[in-house]
This record gives C-alpha cells, structure tokens and sequence, in this order.
C-alpha cells in the first residue's frame, strides 16, 4: 500500500481530508506525525501555494506528499478572504476573529451581495521534484450568512450558506458535507487522475 504524507497541522482539515481518503487503498500519515511544519505561505494562487506545502512535505518526508489550499472567495470584496482565509484577521487559524473581520466587511450588503465560493486545489507530488504534479481543483457556491450558525465545521463554515440545504455548512451533517464541499469535488477529480497515473 503506497504511502503518502498529507501536508497540513489543521487539524480540522486533517479530520475531514483522512475521512475522504479513506477507502483509495493508501497509508496516509499528516506531516505533525513525522515532525515536519508548516511550509511558508508565499505565493499569489491557490496552485502554487498548494504546491509549496506537498513540496515542503515530500522533501521533508521522502514520501509522495498530498496537499491542498483552500479558501473563501467572496464576489464583492474583490476574491477576498480569498488566499488570506486563515489569517484574514491577521492571525493564523483564529476563526472566530476571521469571521468577525469577514462579517464587518459586509455589514449592511444585501443577499444578493453575498455571494461567496469556497475554492480548492489539491496537489499531489511523487516526490518533492516531480515535474509533473496532479491538480484538482473543487468549488462550492453559497452565501455569507448575517451571523454564524451550526457547530459543526471549521473555519468559515458557520457563515456559509448552503442555498440547497437552507443550512450553514457547519449545521450540515459531517457525512452530508463530504459529499458537497469543494475538497470533496477537488479530491473525486483527484481520484480520476490517479486511476489514470497511480502512485504504484
């Protein structure tokens, strides 16, 4: 069973992306299990980012390295939380001020100026040199909410409205988000590449 690092320390991703990984027949260990940190964050896309972390992983590890990046994407401010998602209040995985940040940006903006995405790239690199990674992307359309509901989730989900559901993503059902959410479509994209190129 080949064996892959996934290159995140959010622990809320870690527990939604382990969960969906289940069952493609690999041997997944998160980075923090091996020792290895958190890559710097310096680039302009969600590609590239996504591909520093696998980069950072597969080099440090010695293993094929999956990651992802992620984020919230709203319309009227201009693609932001965007690539600062988790740190859009400045700091790093601070959710709750993160929504605060988002919530006062759109205080007073109608439904309508509410539409957000989240968007998702998950990279995966043989190794750390692997000239030929495979990319795939996942979107999820939806609202920014007027306050957070649900407990569930992480992140931005207790404000994003999931129109066909009528419910946050943090009040949807694990099982039911994981088979909605933008990792979900970037990882069954991701799925179709490797039965075409496998790891082994």
């Amino acid at each position: 069973m080949p064996r892959l690092v996934l290159a995140t320390s959010n622990r809320g991703k870690l527990a939604e992306m382990q969960a969906l990984l289940d069952g493609l027949g690999l041997d997944v260990v998160d980075q923090g299990s091996l020792g290895i940190t958190d890559a710097e964050e310096t680039a302009s896309t969600f590609v590239e980012n996504a591909l520093l972390k696998a980069r950072h992983a597969a080099a440090a590890s010695g293993l094929p390295a999956l990651a992802d990046d992620s984020g919230l994407v709203v319309d009227v401010l201009g693609g932001a939380p965007g690539l600062h998602s988790a740190r859009y209040a400045g700091t790093h995985g601070d959710h709750a001020a993160n929504i605060a940040r988002l919530l006062r940006e759109l205080d007073g903006r109608p439904a309508a100026e509410r539409r957000a995405h989240f968007h998702c790239v998950i990279v995966l690199l043989r190794h750390a040199a692997d000239p030929q990674p495979l990319i795939a992307e996942g979107r999820w359309d939806g609202f920014v909410l007027e306050a957070p509901r649900g407990e569930g989730g992480f992140g931005y989900d207790p404000v994003f409205l999931v129109p066909e559901q009528g419910l946050s993503a943090a009040e949807l059902d694990p099982a039911l988000k994981n088979r909605l959410s933008h990792r979900v479509q970037a990882l069954a994209r991701l799925q179709a590449l490797l039965r075409e190129h496998p790891l082994a």
